[in-house]
């Protein structure tokens, strides 16, 4: 799935970008039909962010913002968001199949 980085106020190194986009690989597996990701790091006098946003082919988009005192952190922070709203869609997912079947 392509993934968009973007950096404000701050310079990302090749290795967060690579890191970034092995988080994405792993959520697309989870994900329904994926199509898009948009990831932004972003830094405020006290700490820095990062928004992960996935689209898929349904339903709204999926976005998180992780807060850290450096990006790594906050990007791990915004994918355990993301991956509990992903199990959560899975589950209401598995759940409707099972009311309709019956």
């Amino acid at each position: 799935m392509p993934i968009t980085i973007t950096a404000r106020h701050c310079e990302i190194s090749d290795e967060l970008k690579q890191r970034a986009q092995a988080v994405v690989d792993r959520l697309e597996a989870l994900a329904s039909r994926p199509f898009d990701g948009t990831l932004v790091f972003d830094v405020a006098p006290t700490s820095s962010t990062a928004e992960l946003r996935l689209k898929g082919g349904k339903g709204e988009p999926l976005v998180a913002t992780g807060e850290a005192k450096d990006h790594r952190s906050a990007l791990d922070r915004a994918e355990e968001k993301i991956r509990r709203q992903l199990e959560k869609e899975t589950a209401s997912r598995r759940g409707r199949g099972a009311r309709d079947a019956v």
